[in-house]
């Protein structure tokens, strides 16, 4: 019987960048599930805090090259790959000059987030659906971590539905309590409804709160996690309210026996 194949993209990677909720799962649950007979695959943000040349990142000229399309703009698309001896697993990191060469991640030096974290959002959800079809790699599961990761779930029911290699897959959206403050573009369900979808499909993107964005990822997702032990009871009461499977939050003596259960009743 062929391995269960899962797709992990995460906002957040130790040791890349800081330890938080969401790095220190994006690190230790892809390392655990391998370690439990499963191929994976990973991929986060080349965000310009991630240290090039510590975490000896290079790129991966066969699967670049390709642009990208946002907002009637061409942005090329560059793949980096790292990997961490210890857990035997790559990283694949999607780059780009004009989203992710700042030396911070979704805010500068004040606190305030990027007035263009819409964009490069959809950049990177988009970036590694494309580099996971150069791979010619169909996965089973695809787990996403962090409101970064919000725009695949609509992009693989959506705009790579006609794909065979996302045919079979199952997404899992993990939520956690990693809101942003200031809403994103006003424009942003235009740039993703030049991507082929309707603009009613994304009506709840008119306001891009966290809220509203996180909604989204739910309504095109197969499955929650709830990821963090306090999050918005608004979110937790939608995720419920679904019906779609779910699983409770789950503490870091359990999370990764607990996922790994949870993959296998797909």
């Amino acid at each position: 019987m062929e391995k269960m194949k899962v797709l992990f993209i995460s906002q957040e990677i130790a040791p890349y960048l800081p330890e938080s909720e969401i790095s220190e799962i994006g690190r230790y649950l892809p390392q655990g599930i391998q370690e439990r007979g499963k191929e994976i695959r990973t991929f986060m943000p080349r965000f310009g805090c991630v240290n090039e040349r510590r975490n000896q990142l290079h790129e991966v000229i066969r699967l670049s090259g390709m642009n990208l399309v946002i907002n009637d703009n061409d942005h090329p698309l560059i793949i980096k790959v790292a990997s961490i001896q210890a857990a035997r697993m790559q990283v694949y990191f999607i780059d780009n000059e004009d989203y992710f060469q700042r030396k911070f991640a979704t805010t500068n030096d004040e606190g305030f987030e990027f007035d263009d974290n819409d964009e490069r959002a959809i950049f990177f959800a988009r970036g590694v659906l494309e580099t996971v079809i150069k791979l010619r790699w169909s996965p089973d599961i695809i787990h996403c971590h962090g409101w970064f990761t919000g725009m695949v779930p609509l992009f693989v029911k959506k705009t790579y539905k006609d794909n065979p290699l996302f045919a079979n897959a199952k997404i899992i959206y993990s939520v956690y309590n990693d809101q942003f403050n200031t809403p994103l573009s006003t424009n942003m369900a235009a740039k993703i409804a030049e991507d082929g979808i309707a603009i009613n499909e994304i009506s709840v993107l008119k306001e891009p709160t966290f809220v509203n964005l996180t909604k989204l990822a739910i309504d095109y997702s197969d499955a929650t996690i709830k990821g963090s032990e306090c999050i918005s009871p608004e979110l937790e009461e939608y995720m419920k309210a679904s019906k779609k499977p779910f699983l409770d939050y789950q503490p870091k003596e359990t999370y990764i026996d607990s996922f790994f259960d949870f993959y296998n009743t797909f």
